[in-house]
């Protein structure tokens, strides 16, 4: 059988190529030995004859290193990326553990995979299995389970995440008035005013607000990082109609986030509103605070983001009205003179300026004279 790749040497540097004699492409195997170079031919002309055999024998290298490289599935990989998170994170990867879209990968050996199957799951799968599988996917390669990316980074289907967007004051209050159960409507009214996400707020207690100083202060469930905000009069207002002691929210404290979106939704539903869930208010805070002007960082705070490019996110919808330029230019030229308060019947500084020039001539007159 005629050989595919064959093997030749340039003169000049002494480097070997291989040469591709179907697709007639060259490429340079990087070393000078020919005992290295006649290695690297002779098992990719084994790899044509023989892939079926080939694939035996590389799973009996691998289990050199790793024994359960055969039989090592992706649900294998699910069970072991799972058991490596923590809280909200953890149940959010059970749930997509069990998406339906996997069923296609799941028994699957993943030294055996090809990229169809990955790429009918991403096909039947939704936004969701989009991006758990690409963790997924980086995960076993990072565990060294994957000897080599099955699909190129570059070539992963675009995440493609449906339009979202703040809730309106008009909307808000709509929802507001339709609620009759009590707590839900102050725990509405308090994530108009306060930003934070659904299970940050209902797991406030009293012990997070700090009356003196009008500060509410707590810990996000998700990433840890420290909400902080001082309240005014509306704020207040909600607050004195909670519990003052232990939770704020005791009864929606203990439902499912998921229950209380479906909750929502179906308040939603009834009054014809539709493109927003409860996250809407996180977003609604954030373009609030950047329409009127909030500084950045208190907002970045008040919201508990880590990062700017975050937090801008979230209020990049916000529709902000720019002033003039010539407004700021005539307040810098106004800036420059700050007026002094002078005590009653004493001169200001412009009268005090030109008698002192005043009396400075009439002593160089004087003195010429003399």
């Amino acid at each position: 059988m005629k050989r595919r790749f064959i093997l030749y040497r340039r003169k000049r540097g002494g480097i070997f190529y291989v040469e591709d004699t179907v697709a007639r492409k060259q490429e340079s195997l990087g070393t000078k030995e020919r005992g290295e170079a006649l290695a690297v031919i002779n098992a990719r002309n084994e790899a044509i004859r023989q892939p079926h055999l080939n694939l035996q024998i590389a799973k009996a290298y691998l289990a050199g290193t790793d024994s359960a490289a055969s039989t090592r599935t992706w649900q294998h990989a699910l069970d072991a990326l799972i058991e490596t998170k923590h809280g909200p994170t953890r149940d959010r990867w059970r749930r997509a553990a069990r998406e339906s879209a996997l069923d296609l990968i799941r028994d699957r050996v993943i030294i055996e995979t090809q990229a169809e199957p990955l790429l009918a799951a991403l096909k039947a799968g939704t936004v969701s299995t989009n991006v758990h599988l690409r963790k997924l996917h980086n995960f076993c390669l990072s565990m060294n389970w994957l000897p080599w990316p099955i699909i190129p980074k570059r070539l992963w289907p675009e995440v493609r995440f449906r339009p979202k967007r703040a809730i309106t004051i008009e909307e808000h209050h709509l929802i507001i008035e339709r609620e009759k159960n009590p707590e839900r409507r102050d725990f509405y009214d308090l994530c108009w005013h306060v930003g934070g996400s659904q299970t940050d707020v209902a797991n406030l207690t009293a012990e997070d607000i700090d009356w003196p100083n009008q500060t509410i202060a707590y810990a996000r469930r998700k990433t840890g990082s420290l909400a902080m905000l001082r309240f005014g009069s509306e704020i207040g207002e909600i607050l004195r109609r909670l519990p003052g002691s232990g939770p704020l929210f005791p009864h929606l404290r203990t439902v499912r986030a998921g229950d209380r979106a479906t909750e929502f939704k179906q308040r939603c539903d009834g009054l014809g509103i539709k493109g927003i869930s409860l996250h809407s208010y996180r977003y609604a805070w954030a373009e609030r605070a950047k329409q009127c002007g909030y500084p950045e960082r208190f907002a970045q705070e008040a919201l508990g983001h880590n990062s700017k490019a975050v937090h801008r996110a979230y209020a990049k919808k916000a529709q902000v009205t720019l002033p003039p330029l010539e407004e700021y230019e005539r307040r810098s030229s106004e800036s420059k003179v700050i007026p002094l308060p002078l005590p009653n019947g004493a001169p200001s500084a412009a009268a005090a300026a030109s008698a002192a020039i005043g009396e400075r001539q009439q002593t160089a007159t004087q003195a010429a004279s003399a």
